[in-house]
């Protein structure tokens, strides 16, 4: 029986428009700050710094950017945005002359997310709808992608990995977030060339990101 691509895109969206209203409610998966410092290295006090409408509805796997954050300056894409924790973490790292295109296919996390925008006033994150196998993105256009283990929820994972190797305009490693049924990693695609493999390297579970996390001041936003 051929895969109905829109009805696991619609499942995947009801699910995450739940997260998306509903962070606490409890999941067959972990969400939530707390989680993403104790069982993924995410640092305290960068999370600290964003507000609880950012960091309640993360649902990830690991911690994209612990193989290292974007440069000031840079262009970053995040597959699977949702109400933004990565995203943001990117923006505080690219600052204001850099970019981060957030990227999700429903429209309550893309609602959320803009909120948070607003709510924060980092203007260098736009949130745009898409998916990971038809990123809204030019190709050759952005330093760095980066995505947390929603590749593997992609009717086309190939598709998803050639789609964001097209966009990125660098050479460099690839390395993807995703998840297994005995341990969690995170990978990162990063600067990728178009004209080769890439490399993939994976991070293990809990790897800290505290010397590299950047600094979003020092507002509080609760």
């Amino acid at each position: 029986m051929a895969l109905d691509t829109a009805r696991l895109r619609e499942e995947i969206s009801k699910v995450y428009s739940e997260v998306a209203r509903d962070p606490k409610k409890g999941y067959h998966f972990h969400t939530g700050p707390a989680y993403a410092t104790e069982r993924l290295g995410y640092s305290r006090e960068a999370l600290a710094e964003l507000p609880d409408a950012v960091t309640a509805a993360f649902a990830g796997v690991g911690n994209p950017l612990a193989a290292g954050a974007p440069r000031p300056g840079d262009t970053v894409v995040d597959i699977g945005a949702g109400s933004g924790m990565d995203a943001f973490l990117a923006a505080a790292a690219v600052g204001p002359t850099g970019k981060v295109i957030a990227v999700d296919m429903t429209d309550v996390m893309l609602e959320r997310g803009r909120d948070n925008v607003a709510l924060t006033g980092l203007r260098q994150i736009e949130y745009r709808k898409g998916w990971a196998e038809a990123l809204p993105v030019s190709d050759a256009s952005v330093d760095l992608v980066i995505s947390n283990d929603v590749i593997n929820l992609s009717p086309t994972r190939t598709g998803s990995s050639a789609n964001a190797s097209a966009c990125s305009s660098r050479a460099g490693a690839s390395k993807w977030p995703t998840s297994s049924c005995t341990r969690t990693f995170c990978r990162l695609h990063a600067r990728t060339s178009r004209s080769g493999p890439p490399e993939s390297e994976a991070l293990s579970w809990g790897e800290s990101t505290s010397k590299r996390s950047g600094r979003l001041g020092s507002k509080t936003w609760r």
